[in-house]
């Protein structure tokens, strides 16, 4: 399934009847109105800096006690059941199950410094990490409001723009995590959603090819039938430049569902065997393999969401037998993958869930949520290669020294992907608002 975002775009005038009759037209390809397109024409693209992005989700929230931050010796309530392996980063122990990360492990910078205050909800979480926005008052001073800001990969969608007929911003989702949309924004900037199992024999995303029952030949008809209504319109309409802007958006639709390269980067079965064994044969190995198609055929952020990390029963049971081996395989794997194809220069890759695990261990053998402290691990394009910032206390419970805000770390990779975090947006009653609230970047993350 395909989704070209999921808000209601809102129009002032109602639709007339030509509007009608287009989106009529266009329903039958799946698609929705134009304004899901217009990021490009109301936007120019960015020229500071040409940086793609796939961000691998961990939703729930993973354990940096048991994976990146481990304390061999905290009493064992706090330890847990798990026991450090060297990595490629001289000094940096690894969970004994991240074994193919920890060789990958010279390829990342370590982020123990970042910290916030939603440990109780996911809600909140999810909406402050994904966008760099509390909703509600944080220790920054900003107040508490109902307003949802929009996630990076709309952003990167408003300021860059589509490429090469392809979207700028895709989430790879089976269960789509919230506020990873474009919020205030409008749908224009929502991201083209795939929830189909790229791991199925007969993946497909459904929409992004014209269906059998319509054919190119009435595709062509409707389009010939929609050029003599604009040409009709042009002789009656006074405004000229919405009329060429809505071409415009038509012209992106239609590219997408007939583009030759749009199709063939969501064909997997093109992969070497062994390069989709290497990724791993299960949906997120598949999904990461398919993030990197994307981002060479011109998308520029990809979100690829996993498993469900929310671990407070059971955590090194789940750990151990689904979580981490499989995180192990399509991260590493993908980090190997863009380096020998020289994509990683260009491409920054994000590691990251909402927060954190307790450091204590409760009694069903979990941890629960916890704040203070997570690890967020980046690698790629412009990034400090095998370095830790911050660290944590010997419990693994809050930050020792240096701490950076959520700000800060939205402010981090708006500075990587090239974008000017001060610009101004407004909302559409009229509000200002910064792309990003008086964030620093975190110099010591950047290369």
């Amino acid at each position: 399934m395909f989704s070209l975002g999921n808000q209601l775009a809102r129009t002032c005038g109602g639709v007339d009847r030509r509007n009608f009759l287009r989106v009529g037209g266009l329903a039958t390809f799946g698609l929705s109105l134009p304004q899901l397109l217009q990021a490009e024409a109301t936007q120019p693209g960015s020229t500071r800096k040409d940086v793609n992005c796939i961000l691998l989700w961990m939703g729930g929230g993973p354990s940096n006690i048991d994976t990146f931050d481990m304390k061999p010796d905290a009493p064992a309530e706090y330890r847990g059941e798990f026991r450090p392996i060297d990595s490629a980063l001289p000094g940096l122990p690894v969970c004994e199950h991240l074994p193919l990360m920890a060789k990958q492990m010279d390829k990342v910078c370590l982020l123990r410094s970042v910290t916030h205050t939603e440990s109780g909800d996911h809600t909140a979480a999810n909406h402050y990490m994904l966008t760099g926005y509390p909703q509600r008052p944080d220790p920054s001073g900003q107040p508490a409001n109902s307003l949802i800001y929009p996630a990076y990969g709309s952003v990167v969608s408003r300021e860059k723009g589509w490429q090469n007929s392809m979207p700028p911003y895709v989430v790879l989702t089976g269960k789509p995590a919230g506020y990873m949309g474009s919020g205030y924004l409008g749908s224009a900037y929502s991201p083209l959603s795939i929830k189909a199992d790229p791991n199925e024999l007969k993946f497909a995303v459904q929409d992004v090819s014209i269906p059998d029952v319509v054919g190119t030949d009435r595709t062509s008809r409707r389009r010939t039938m929609l050029a003599e209504l604009d040409q009709w319109q042009r002789l009656t309409d006074r405004k000229l430049e919405p009329l060429v802007d809505r071409d415009r958006f038509y012209q992106q639709a239609y590219d997408l569902i007939t583009s030759s390269s749009a199709k063939r980067a969501f064909q997997l079965d093109e992969e070497p065997a062994a390069v989709r064994d290497r990724y791993g044969r299960h949906r997120f190995g598949q999904s990461a393999l398919l993030a990197r198609r994307l981002i060479e055929a011109g998308v520029r952020f990809v979100t690829v969401e996993t498993h469900w990390w929310d671990t407070h029963q059971n955590n090194f049971k789940d750990l151990r037998e689904s979580r981490l081996p499989n995180v192990d395989q399509f991260w590493s794997a993908l980090l190997e993958d863009l380096d020998q194809r020289g994509l990683l220069k260009t491409t920054l890759v994000v590691w990251m869930g909402e927060f954190g695990r307790t450091p204590k261990v409760n009694g069903a053998a979990g941890r629960d949520h916890w704040a203070p402290t997570s690890t967020i691990c980046l690698s790629g394009a412009g990034v400090k290669h095998g370095t830790i910032v911050g660290q944590t206390d010997g419990n693994c419970a809050f930050p020792v020294g240096m701490s950076h805000s959520t700000h800060d770390f939205a402010a981090t990779i708006y500075r990587l992907l090239g974008i000017d975090s001060t610009k101004e947006y407004h909302t559409p009653d009229g509000r200002p608002v910064l792309v990003n609230y008086h964030g620093k970047p975190i110099l010591e993350a950047l290369s």
